[in-house]
């Protein structure tokens, strides 16, 4: 909380509304008050202005002009002295706070004075001008609420109703946006016991202008009213109301787009934390929390550092946007880490060092709201929390504790802290023990921890006691993430694993990753645990029976531990993270063989995703070479669940049934190829087993149709598709002529996608074509095939999703089959209607993704491997196709992997003679084309 000053800073019973509310002093405000409200000078001109006036709308658009000249004036200059001094946020609020606090003093003198003057006013004719909420915190960012409550003796009369409706005219003008109520002192009282809300707000109410006897009168009636002995209600109420607000703003501290205000770790939990404390000490200033004892002076730099540095953040969300933002976008992180003085180094940019520092401090201020929760709880004004009410019988039947150990209010406490601090690897015991009785741990015993991190030291690291501990934790007790996310939070992770530290709230700025490193890395482990403890067997049959039969669980839970320490450093994190791998496991006790295979896993913990995703895994090469990194079913297991958790670890909308569907048969095939040897991964071998299986489904059709239809393919359709695609085929070929475009939709439930083939007689270019019709529907490909048989026509295959990532809703898909149908026929210009498409929303624009384009002549026997890997834009897949298409490039697959902003295309391509592209003079013509196209669709997309 800002120190409120003078008015604020003494007593209540003592409070003198009359004096100023917020201090001049120097180094109290960005600029010198003078400069930003001089009140002797903005009223003689004032004055001198209205002099002689004597229409209401004259006077009212007189001050109006007056006003908004100092308004703009002052704000400018404000802004500008922020600008020099981009982290001196107390000093910016109060600057507003004492701007408005000087508008609202004349606007009041103006409409008592020259609108409705009263000489001899009745006591009913009193009326004082209160600042509540934040502005009577003297908290202002640049376009905060200004928050007022005009106070009447009694009911309203028709003088102050007169006043008050000029004075918010008059506000209304000058472009602020008011939140106002007119109360009498009865009606405040009644309505502070109804609603916790509007108590708050009087809480904080400062004293602005007019009677300031009727301000001394509220003040008191409301401490003996309403505040005194109601502390534990109030208590219960805002803790409800903050629960209430995390699950709104989402529940998570790590959310990539926060919201500076509301969110879990922001301002409101802070202010919160004040709101108890003055509603239970009446302190007037965040420091006042040390003498009490609720906070160390540590803690209370942390709260003053976390309170500044947030404040700061809103402050320049406002300016930026030129309204009351709070939501820190991806667009906007990159603007405010530039204006705050954030610069690209070690590898990372400067925006994610920003939001690193951004995330730390909200874990802090999770940390210090703990804290002072203990505090009330030990004063008895905090219920015991639900889950402990809900969850009293069965913990009541758990183990004993152990020594030193006890329970207090539900949580696990220590009895004496010195015989705790005796022994540093108490330090780890505590969280063992968390998880053995199942209870949590009490914050008491949380402060204890954070303030000997100390005691963590190289000999505890190496200690083997140390070590089987933090093994335990992981693999003994079944919920290890539990332990994992506390110890994260109060910096024992880090300290007892230093290769942790710098990953500890590192944001990755990219639309893909919802947590930060070190929180995916525990939901990646909290995966595992799930799929080990059998509640995911039917979504995770592959991953839950190579569990179920056993693997090393050392090895697969260190994988997960240490797969991306090796992140935001400019070397390739994979391999910076394998050297990891190889420090760290001996020290925590794993066998040099153990120790190779945690660290091949970290090495290669993408390879099995590649594949999955960028590859076309119907390619026999595919598997094969897959299959020779592997080179072991073991390593495949492992392989395979490191790859399911971290992939569900990213985010909760990431997995799907159609990365699924593809690392299950990339596990499968590879497997079968690690069992039988690697010869039988051959076309022929397919082909005949594919033709048998489609003439099982096609009984009913005669030995010439079925011969036909099994004989006019060529070997990559056998072993590109499987056997109901191959059905499908078979009945849209059947008997159809050269002018005829059959398409067919239907649901894939295996790929979670809508599948749409097309049969067409074939002709250059005709991939790009659909590929440019699905685009303008919004359709967004995931994977796509397409062959030509040896009669002539094209047989192509889309897999597509609408924009939320799931198939396509039934009754959409006659407007999808019109347009397809439409482009196909000409009658719809694709280049032309693209232009119309939609552009990229101004929040994703920050997001840079180099463009790499890679040619692979190894990676398949027959085709060249293209692979773009760039900035995804609507539209975009068609443009490359295009391009291919008018360099006489024939595509028979592509593979589209798309990872938040990033998409990588892979065309699986032949030239028009049928040939790999080897000739490297072409391979450059064709990237540089490629690249040109790329330009042009972000240049659409208003990128």
């Amino acid at each position: 909380m800002t120190p409120l000053q003078d008015a604020l800073a003494v007593p209540a019973s003592d409070r003198n509304p009359r004096l100023p509310a917020i201090s001049s002093d120097p180094g109290e405000l960005i600029l010198p008050g003078s400069e930003i409200f001089d009140a002797s000078a903005v009223a003689a001109r004032l004055d001198a202005d209205l002099a002689g006036l004597s229409d209401a709308a004259d006077i009212r658009a007189a001050t109006v002009a007056v006003l908004n000249e100092v308004q703009d004036r002052s704000r400018a200059a404000i802004a500008a002295a922020f600008a020099q001094k981009p982290l001196a946020a107390r000093r910016v609020l109060r600057a507003y706070a004492l701007l408005a606090d000087g508008m609202v003093r004349e606007t009041l003198r103006v409409a008592t004075t020259y609108l409705h003057p009263c000489p001899n006013p009745t006591e009913a004719e009193r009326l004082a001008l209160m600042a509540v909420g934040g502005s009577g915190r003297a908290e202002m960012a640049p376009y905060s609420d200004l928050d007022l409550l005009f106070v009447l003796p009694w009911k309203m009369t028709g003088w102050a109703e007169s006043v008050i409706e000029s004075c918010l005219y008059i506000l209304w003008d000058l472009r602020l946006k008011v939140g106002h109520a007119s109360r009498s002192i009865p009606d405040c009282v009644r309505l502070a016991r109804q609603d916790f809300t509007i108590r708050t707000s009087l809480l904080e109410m400062r004293y602005v202008a007019g009677d300031a006897g009727l301000a001394e009168d509220l003040t008191r009636t409301l401490h003996d009213k309403v505040f005194a002995g109601t502390v534990s209600e109030f208590i219960e109420a805002k803790l409800e109301e903050r629960a209430e607000r995390h699950e709104k703003q989402g529940g998570q501290r790590y959310v990539v787009e926060p919201n500076v205000k509301e969110g879990k770790g922001g301002l409101r939990d802070l202010q919160a934390l004040y709101w108890i404390a003055k509603y239970e000490h009446d302190v007037q200033r965040a420091r006042e929390l040390v003498d009490l004892g609720v906070f160390s002076l540590d803690e209370y730099r942390a709260f003053n550092a976390a309170e500044r540095f947030l404040w700061a953040v809103r402050c320049h969300l406002h300016l930026i946007t030129g309204r009351a933002q709070n939501q820190l976008t991806f667009d906007l992180q990159v603007e405010v880490a530039e204006r705050i003085g954030y610069v690209d180094h070690g590898g990372r940019r400067a925006v994610e060092h920003f939001m690193q520092d951004y995330f730390r401090h909200a874990t802090r201020v999770g940390e210090l709201t703990r804290i002072f929760l203990t505090a009330m709880e030990a004063a008895h004004l905090k219920k015991e929390p639900m889950l402990i009410g809900l969850l009293r019988g069965a913990r009541a039947r758990r183990r004993k504790l152990k020594p030193n150990f006890t329970v207090i209010q539900g949580r696990l406490a220590i009895v004496d802290d010195a015989e705790f601090l005796s022994d540093k690897l108490n330090l780890l015991r505590l969280f063992e023990e968390a998880l053995r009785t199942r209870y949590l741990i009490h914050p008491d015993a949380m402060r204890l921890v954070v303030a000997n991190l100390h005691l963590i030291d190289d000999e505890m690291r190496r200690d083997k006691v140390a070590t089987r501990i933090f093994m335990d934790l992981l693999l003994k007790h079944g919920n290890p993430e539990r332990a994992l996310r506390r110890m994260n939070e109060l910096g024992v992770l880090a300290a007892f694993l230093p290769e942790f530290a710098p990953v500890v709230a590192m944001m990755q700025f990219n639309m893909y990753h919802s947590y930060t490193v070190d929180e995916h890395t525990i939901q990646v482990i909290s995966h595992l645990a799930q799929i080990e403890r059998g509640e995911v067997e039917e979504e995770l049959p592959v991953a839950s029976a190579i569990l179920k039969a056993g693997v090393n669980r050392k090895v697969i839970y260190l994988a997960c531990l240490i797969h991306d320490l090796g992140k935001g450093r400019p070397e390739d994190h994979s391999v910076l993270g394998a050297r990891i791998a190889r420090l760290m496991c001996p020290r925590l006790g794993l066998k040099p063989e153990d120790t190779e295979t945690v660290a091949w896993l970290v090495r290669h913990h993408l390879l099995m995703s590649d594949m999955a995703q960028k590859r076309d895994i119907s390619d026999p090469r595919t598997v094969r070479d897959f299959a020779k990194a592997v080179k072991t079913i073991a390593r495949l297991d492992l392989l395979t669940v490191l790859t399911v958790c971290d992939i569900r670890g990213v985010g909760p909308k990431v997995w799907n049934n159609w990365k699924a569907t593809l690392l299950r048969q990339l596990y499968h095939t590879t497997r079968e190829a690690l069992e039988t040897g690697l010869e039988d991964l051959n076309r022929d071998k397919r082909k005949t087993e594919a033709k048998k299986a489609l003439r099982a489904r096609l009984k009913g059709w005669d030995r010439k149709a079925l011969t036909a239809e099994t004989g006019r393919h060529y070997a990559p359709y056998w072993q590109g598709l499987h056997t109901d695609a191959h059905v499908i085929f078979a009945e849209m070929l059947r008997d159809i002529t050269e002018h005829e475009i059959r398409i067919e939709t239907g649901l894939d439930e295996d790929r979670d996608a809508t599948r749409v083939s097309f049969a067409l007689a074939d002709h250059p270019g005709i991939f790009s074509r659909m590929a440019g019709a699905l685009s303008l529907v919004g359709a967004n490909v995931v994977d796509a095939r397409t062959f030509t048989t040896k009669d002539g026509y094209a047989t192509a295959v889309f897999w597509v999703q609408d924009h939320e990532g799931h198939p396509y809703e039934e009754r959409r898909l006659p407007r999808l089959r019109t347009m397809m149908e439409k482009t196909l026929k000409g009658e719809v210009v694709t280049s032309t209607a693209m232009d119309q498409r939609d552009k990229i929303k101004k929040r994703e624009r920050r997001f840079n993704v180099p463009t790499t384009i890679t040619f692979d002549n190894d990676g398949s026997e027959i085709y060249t491997i293209i692979e773009v890997d760039t900035r995804d834009r609507p539209g975009l897949l068609y443009d490359l196709t295009k391009t291919l298409a008018d360099n006489n490039i024939y595509i028979a697959s592509a593979v589209v992997a798309t990872f938040g902003e990033q998409v990588i295309d892979s065309f699986y391509v032949k030239d028009m003679f049928g040939l790999k592209l080897h000739n490297k003079l072409k391979q450059e013509a064709l990237d540089k084309k490629l690249r040109a196209a790329i330009a042009r669709v972000a240049e659409r997309a208003g990128a």
